[in-house]
């Protein structure tokens, strides 16, 4: 795990000094070695920076920017495989000078061309140069794991692991993307292939692109689509043959993520995916594995007593960190820094702070995400799978009344439910999909914290956005169904811009690894053919993983309500938090930055703190979004 930067200059003004200051804005990615290489080109001025956190061959063999047969590499991630391709490779009597990733892929790239990326099973963003064919080829794995931001003008191409880096080139221009702010807003991140500035983009999961550097032209290209597994035709397996073939995958995914040669551990929230790899790896071990968890009881909402068991049952080395609110809450002025685009999901906090609990003992630690995309785990398949059939039988007018009605009702004012988990959030999400319960629909409610019109009303400006991704189309109708309709929209938006980004800056914000074994492609790969009552049966979410996680776990030991770890940012922001919201939301700063209309934003504060706990999560995407105004635009 690393961090990378560099440029492609074509006026050839960008100096050694300018790619080792944007390169030292990824210290914390990689503090344990730099490399920077200014190449010369008879069109341009190309600069590679790297920083480094060995986990593969720590010697200095393995050093970026790396160089093999006049082509140059700087590379962030881990291909897990590199070993057997490096054996198929040197069967065609390749050489290899490094025992580590790097090589392998600058060898294979060399040898198969693009096709080279067929071959890797792993997280990684990387940037080529290619000296023969005059070009720079670069592409980010499957999942989107790893980040890869690049910023284009005619004669300027950046590209980087972290936006900050592009700060310290003097031809770049910060200027706000509205159209981006205006996502942001609505989903709480800036969406893929979107960035918050002007000429800024991210490049897509499963994406690569090539820059010829004689003319200019920029390519990209698409080598792999999660929608051409949803639309191949369903397995034949029967049920037990289908739980074991997902098995082997799955362990052979985990299996790969422990190659390092670092301590490696794993999070464990006491939830089934955690459980699910935490079990596959302890399986058939004598050396305890370990793994970490945290807690903030004070929160009331604390897994660690679940993941305790559960790392008691399966016999791993265990630890456990107990956080306070204040420690919690502490961390919030660090986050604009480390999210250097506007970012909003609150549970940013938590997994930073078991980061840097974790980092204490491990270099390298596997997480979970990916099983509530892949198995169906989220309650909104629940709620997709029972509801909207009934839904759509009611009358419209009866549906949209009851939203009326919800609109005037405030969510805190109703007993019992006011204190379940997250409810608040749900309770305002509803009244969208009551208005219109379409697939299409309740994905965008459930994905929007601010509808059109009311962004209408928040931003001074009408800016739209194709929010394309989140109503694809490509689902063919013969493999349509509102479940694998909602999965793979999620896989490519929500897992990517949201759960990915969280878990590698708070990661790397400590310098640790953070690996995702139930994001190996090949496991989409088989449970997107799998038939939807493998997944979702009977109302059980993830039907298939807990059966495979009940061999090494007692059901009655996993069997509780989903829990999370919701961040109470209501009660945070009506108490804790209310002077930065009075600082950050002040008319006066909203009227200086000439966003957001301070009509609206006045009234959604004094609703808030008139007692409408609903409006939360609203007002927290104002605040994230003002702390990160005033840590990068001032």
């Amino acid at each position: 795990m690393c961090g990378i930067t560099g440029f492609i200059d074509f006026k050839m003004k960008s100096s050694k000094d300018v790619l080792e200051n944007m390169t030292h804005t990824l210290h914390h990615r990689g503090p344990d070695g730099k490399g920077t290489e200014i190449i010369n080109n008879v069109n341009c001025t190309i600069g590679f920076g790297h920083r480094r956190l060995s986990i593969i061959d720590l010697t200095e063999h393995s050093k970026q920017p790396m160089k093999s047969d006049e082509n140059w590499i700087t590379f962030n991630g881990e291909i897990y495989n590199f070993k057997a391709i490096k054996a198929e490779l040197e069967k065609e009597g390749i050489a290899f000078e490094t025992n580590g990733d790097t090589e392998v892929i600058l060898k294979s790239y060399a040898f198969w061309g693009e096709k080279c990326l067929e071959k890797f099973i792993g997280m990684f963003a990387f940037a080529i140069y290619d000296s023969s064919k005059n070009q720079i080829f670069a592409a980010r794995d499957r999942a989107g794991v790893k980040p890869f931001y690049f910023y284009q003008t005619n004669d300027l191409f950046l590209f980087s692991s972290e936006l900050k880096a592009f700060h310290e080139h003097p031809s770049f221009i910060k200027e706000l993307n509205l159209s981006s702010v205006s996502a942001f807003m609505q989903f709480g991140n800036v969406p893929s292939d979107m960035c918050i500035f002007k000429d800024c983009y991210k490049l897509k999961a499963g994406h690569s692109l090539t820059i010829s550097l004689e003319n200019k032209t920029f390519k990209t290209n698409q080598y792999w689509n999660v929608y051409d597994f949803y639309n191949a035709p369903k397995s034949e397996l029967n049920f037990n043959e289908a739980k074991i073939k997902t098995e082997e995958i799955l362990k052979s995914a985990v299996d790969y993520r422990m190659v390092s040669d670092v301590p490696v551990g794993v999070f464990l929230s006491g939830g089934y995916d955690s459980a699910c790899v935490a079990a596959l790896l302890q399986k058939d071990k004598s050396e305890k594995i370990k793994t970490f968890t945290i807690g903030v009881p004070d929160m009331g909402l604390d897994e660690a007593p679940y993941a305790k068991e559960v790392a008691s049952h399966l016999g791993t080395e265990h630890y456990e960190f107990n956080c306070t609110t204040k420690e919690a809450i502490d961390l919030i002025d660090d986050l604009p820094y480390y999210y250097d685009e506007p970012f909003a999901d609150s549970s940013a906090i938590p997994t930073t702070l078991v980061s840097k609990m974790a980092r204490e003992h491990v270099t390298v630690a596997l997480s979970a995400d990916g099983g509530d995309e892949t198995f169906a785990g989220y309650n909104r398949y629940d709620f997709l799978s029972r509801y909207q059939r009934k839904l759509n039988k009611v009358p419209g007018f009866a549906r949209k009344g009851t939203a009326y009605l919800m609109d005037k009702i405030s969510s805190e004012k109703l007993p019992i439910l006011r204190d379940k988990y997250n409810f608040h959030n749900r309770y305002e999400k509803l009244k969208g999909v009551l208005r219109d319960p379409s697939s299409e629909s309740i994905m965008l409610s459930i994905s929007q914290q601010f509808t059109h019109e009311q962004l209408h009303q928040v931003m001074k400006e009408s800016i739209n956005f194709n929010s394309k991704a989140y109503t694809s189309k490509e689902l063919l109708n013969s493999f349509q169904s509102p479940l694998s309709y909602m999965m793979a929209i999620d896989y490519q938006t929500y897992l990517v811009d949201d759960i990915l980004q969280k878990v590698d800056r708070a990661t790397m914000s400590v310098s640790l690894e953070g690996r995702e074994p139930l994001l190996d492609h090949r496991i989409i790969e088989f449970a997107a053919t799998l038939p939807d009552d493998f997944k979702y049966r009977n109302g059980e979410k993830k039907y298939i993983l807990k059966e495979i996680v009940h061999q090494y776990v007692p059901k009655e030991m996993m069997d509780r309500p989903k829990m999370g770890f919701a961040i109470p940012i209501a009660d945070w922001m009506q108490k804790e938090l209310k002077n930065h919201v009075e600082e950050y939301l002040s008319e006066s700063r909203i009227k200086e930055q000439g966003i957001f209309n301070w009509t609206i934003v006045s009234d959604l504060k004094a609703r808030f703190f008139s007692g409408k706990k609903e409006l939360d999560f609203k007002l927290w995407y104002l605040l994230m979004f003002q702390m990160w105004y005033d840590r990068w635009m001032k």
